[in-house]
């Protein structure tokens, strides 16, 4: 099955797991593979520079290191076979970077309901979807 597992975690999502960890860690533990946690943080704009502290850009990865930590923590896992990773930069790109990387064999990465927006802007579930090297696994609600 799958030896490398990635899921992609969006800690603005209000839900309190994460979509498809679930699903992750059942393929996972049935593989005996391993599950690797990435959340991306977006680059602010250079307009928008002048107005956060000079410190923004590390804050802001420190915080979303330790939210990730946490998610990391309650997954029912053994620890030696999860990890997790914060990445900054475009969603889609970094996580189809991390999974090159690390040699991922399955992405795993939430998705909505599309909405009208989605089909005139595209989404970044379709983009990894078209351009991932591995299988690519999206959960709905």
């Amino acid at each position: 099955m799958f030896s490398k597992i990635l899921v992609a975690v969006d800690l603005a999502d209000t839900d309190p797991t994460p979509k498809g960890i679930a699903q992750a860690v059942e393929l996972a533990t049935a593989s005996g593979g391993s599950l690797r946690l990435v959340n991306i943080q977006p680059l602010l704009p250079a307009t928008f520079m002048e107005y956060v502290p000079a410190d923004f850009d590390a804050e802001q990865e420190k915080r979303a290191s330790l939210a990730l930590q946490d998610i990391v923590g309650a997954v029912k896992m053994p620890k030696e076979r999860l990890s997790g990773v914060v990445r900054v930069g475009g969603i889609y790109h970094e996580i189809l970077a991390e999974a090159a990387e690390w040699g991922a064999d399955l992405i795993v990465v939430g998705s909505h309901r599309p909405v009208v927006s989605d089909y005139l802007l595209g989404s970044n579930a379709k983009t990894i979807v078209r351009h991932a090297l591995c299988s690519v696994l999206v959960v709905r609600p």
